[in-house]
């Protein structure tokens, strides 16, 4: 059923009222709120790739609160085991049988702090939860439920004990960007009010978790027309071809994108998606996707890089009148 205008005008006004509590938060960030938001509301999950102290922990924190949802952090450490993650099912001897005891993937908002920090093994304990929503310990299935995303962090320049996430599991983030470090008035702001340490935890709830499934299902309704479409797929397949890649975007990936530019498009109050908001999100959703040649990293050549070179070679479609 499209999306009428009343309706996109609704969901914009409700996503600009979230990321305008978020922000309350984290000052100065509205850009990248919003991306997080719109991949809450895409079903997604968020790699944020950035140094200690920029608010990451806080980011997610805020999120949780103001949607009204549960919220876990996990720390992880070489140490930690993938049933630290999902759960362990316990036998209970005055019961006489098995009961599952549900791990801190079990929330709204889970925080994955330094994920690269723990073992592949560990790792790997999210591709299932990342991808259908669901764990699986001793053959039996737990839906974690809805919303559930996972904002999960690490430190671009402490490498020393990491394992680099493999393609699989980078392929499941539907965004990767980074908060880095405030402004001047910003920073100035903040050490204005240094002594209050709890920012996320005076964030109030501003809508129901429930409704998120509601906003989720009425942006993946937001109109796409064909040509847009196949600018996209262009997109998409150059990144396969481009001389400095060794693996381009997967289709994961490339409907990830269809998913991300409906909810970018809605939440700025249209009823359909422009060839900007490809361009718009393009980065953001490809970039982590791609493995650069390391001949051409050696030379310096980033993947944000590739991809916006991409985007200047390739024509996009021209507006048509209604």
């Amino acid at each position: 059923m499209p999306v009428t205008q009343e309706q996109a005008t609704w969901f914009a006004d409700a996503f600009d009222k979230l990321v305008g509590n978020v922000d309350q938060a984290i000052l100065g960030k509205s850009q990248v709120i919003r991306l997080v938001v719109t991949a809450l509301l895409s079903d997604g999950h968020v790699l944020l790739e950035d140094f200690p102290g920029t608010g990451k922990t806080v980011l997610a924190k805020a999120l949780a609160n103001t949607l009204d949802g549960t919220n876990s952090r996990i720390q992880f450490t070489p140490d930690l085991l993938p049933s630290d993650v999902t759960g362990v099912t316990i036998y209970d001897q005055g019961k006489g049988l098995f009961e599952f005891h549900k791990g801190p993937i079990f929330a709204s908002i889970v925080l994955a702090d330094e994920i690269n920090r723990a073992s592949p093994k560990t790792q790997s304990a999210l591709l299932e939860v990342m991808e259908e929503g669901v764990v699986t310990v001793d053959g039996v299935g737990h839906s974690v439920g809805s919303p559930f995303m996972v904002i999960a962090t690490q430190n671009p320049i402490e490498q020393a004990g990491t394992y680099s996430l493999p393609e699989a599991q980078l392929d499941r983030f539907l965004i990767k960007t980074s908060l880095g470090y405030p402004d001047h008035a910003t920073a100035v702001t903040l050490l204005m009010d240094s002594g209050n340490r709890a920012r996320a935890s005076k964030i109030t709830p501003i809508i129901a978790s429930s409704s998120i499934p509601t906003m989720s299902q009425l942006a993946s309704e937001v109109f796409v027309d064909v040509s847009v479409m196949q600018y996209l797929s262009e997109i998409v397949t150059a990144t396969r071809t481009d001389k400095d890649v060794t693996l381009g975007v997967s289709m994961r990936g490339a409907m990830a994108l269809s998913r991300a530019v409906k909810t970018w498009a809605i939440s700025a109050g249209r009823t359909y998606v422009t060839p900007d908001d490809v361009r718009d999100l393009a980065v953001p959703v490809l970039a982590h996707r791609i493995i650069v040649d390391p001949e051409s990293e050696f030379a310096g050549v980033k993947a944000e890089d590739i991809v916006s070179r991409i985007l200047v070679s390739i024509a996009p479609p021209a507006y048509r009148a209604a």
